[in-house]
């Protein structure tokens, strides 16, 4: 079995180390990637998917353990499963709790910037520009 990406190959496709993609499987994100009679790592599409899933979980906050629970959770034969749907429907609920969350603070910071270009106080977008120098001051 020497089909499928190597380590270095699978880490530099996803843009992850190769430090990452040993903690993943360590951590049991990453169940069933595939070994070579010398029991080197391979990677299938399959195996670069669950990496991918892996690191859109991590990039939204989802912590190992649940990513975890996911990974682990019964899949029928069918491939459906309540445990991993409701996994995805919590995160998917404090993900949106947090999306307001940061709305709303950069709808504050959007009013702060308004009010320090508004104050006349140089501090407006014009401020960062540099002055213009006359010609006869050279």
């Amino acid at each position: 079995m020497d089909e499928g990406l190597s380590i270095q190959e699978a880490a530099d496709r996803v843009g992850l180390s190769i430090d990452t993609l040993r903690y993943y499987e360590r951590a049991g994100l990453l169940n069933h990637i595939l070994r070579t009679t010398g029991r080197q790592r391979r990677y299938d599409a399959a195996s670069l998917g669950a990496i991918g899933f892996v690191m859109k979980m991590r990039a939204t906050g989802m912590p190992i353990r649940k990513i975890r629970e996911y990974m682990d959770a019964t899949v029928t034969a069918d491939g459906f499963s309540t445990d991993r749907r409701s996994i995805l429907v919590e995160h998917r609920r404090a993900m949106l709790e947090r999306m307001d969350e940061l709305t709303e603070a950069v709808a504050l910071i959007d009013k702060k910037i308004e009010m320090f270009d508004s104050s006349g106080l140089g501090c407006g977008p014009q401020a960062a520009e540099p002055p213009l120098l006359e010609t006869a001051t050279i």
